[in-house]
């Protein structure tokens, strides 16, 4: 079985938020200006991909409830 889009999103998006976080981290140890908003940026995006993913799961839903 084939996982759905909004699966997909919703994991990649955890896992670029949880990427970009570590990054951002990273950048104020080594007090790495460019790390530490690369990983701001990668982290916004990985929320912006995770919150496509609900939408498109609460899309599905509505879907389904109009096939019944």
């Amino acid at each position: 079985m084939a996982i759905k889009p909004s699966t997909r999103n919703r994991a990649k998006g955890t896992a670029r938020e949880i990427k970009g976080k570590a990054k951002e981290i990273a950048g104020r140890v080594t007090r790495s200006q460019r790390l530490k908003v690369e990983g701001k940026v990668q982290a916004a995006a990985g929320r912006a991909q995770r919150k496509l993913g609900k939408a498109e799961r609460d899309f599905e839903k509505d879907m389904d409830k109009d096939m019944e």
